[in-house]
């Protein structure tokens, strides 16, 4: 082990320190990611449509996640690098385009601090270990279908199904769970959502929820676990029921539109990531 591999290892405060700070960098990436992605997926549905119905496929611009350059919205002013510095950019400039004056969302250098904070957790929780790296992927995954989520009600098969593979891969050799945990996790995950929105359907003749979020949890469950799943389902639920009446009470969202459940998923899954054996444990000793 090297030097410096080692002295991470022995000083928790270095290696939460420099975890934060590249989950800094990752939370302005996750910002691409959030923003792009959705538009990437629509320009695929409308050309797949377009070849479906036998009309020519609309072509437009190169666009992914690397092509072109972040620009502002409004004018297109190329971002440079100077102004891409995760938080710091935004206080310099004052939350305003350089170059049009008008407002940048509060959410970009949200999202980067909620990236570093969350992922210094990860390295303070996990310690200096292979198993706190996939945790940093687990986490930096949710907060992207979180925010994506709340923005379009879509949780992309993209980030979905790729993270449902990988947590059973991770726990091949025993990392958040064993392996028959996580399969049983994913498969547990999956048909509890979708039953429930079945009897949904069945009962009033509407839809409750997306395909997403059953891929969604049975993701989490095939990272954490079957014995994690109540507390994702119990903490999601809750979370969900108290911000949604709240909304509905405070006549700030009508009680037709749907809700998205990823981010109440997400943080459920935080719950059981940083806590969910401690909730086990202490729900065991009691009953």
């Amino acid at each position: 082990m090297t030097t410096f591999a080692a002295q991470l290892q022995d000083e928790t405060f270095l290696w939460v320190s420099l975890v934060s700070i590249i989950g800094l960098m990752v939370g302005s990436f996750l910002n691409v990611v959030i923003y792009r992605l959705p538009e990437m997926t629509k320009r695929s549905w409308l050309q797949q449509c377009a070849e479906l119905r036998g009309e020519t496929a609309p072509v437009f611009a190169k666009f992914n996640l690397m092509i072109p350059r972040s620009a502002c919205i409004y004018c297109g002013h190329k971002i440079t690098a100077l102004e891409n510095i995760p938080i710091i950019s935004y206080l310099v400039l004052r939350g305003r385009c350089k170059q049009c004056k008008k407002h940048i969302s509060l959410r970009y250098p949200f999202v980067e601090a909620v990236t570093a904070l969350m992922s210094g957790l990860v390295a303070w929780h996990f310690g200096f270990s292979l198993l706190a790296l996939a945790a940093l992927i687990f986490v930096w995954a949710l907060i992207v279908l979180a925010v994506i989520d709340l923005d379009t009600q879509l949780l992309p098969d993209d980030i979905t199904l790729p993270l449902l593979w990988l947590g059973i891969l991770i726990n091949l050799n025993n990392g958040f769970t064993d392996i028959h945990g996580a399969v049983i996790g994913a498969v547990v995950g999956y048909l509890s959502l979708w039953s429930t929105y079945w009897c949904f359907k069945l009962i009033t003749g509407k839809e409750g929820m997306g395909y997403g979020d059953f891929k969604l949890l049975a993701a989490i469950g095939a990272w954490l676990g079957w014995g994690m799943l109540p507390i994702v389902i119990v903490f999601s639920s809750l979370m969900g029921a108290v911000v949604g009446i709240g909304l509905i009470m405070s006549a700030r969202h009508n009680k037709n539109m749907p809700i998205p459940f990823g981010p109440y998923l997400v943080s459920g899954a935080l719950i059981a990531l940083f806590v969910g054996n401690d909730i086990n444990q202490l729900y065991l000793s009691l009953f």
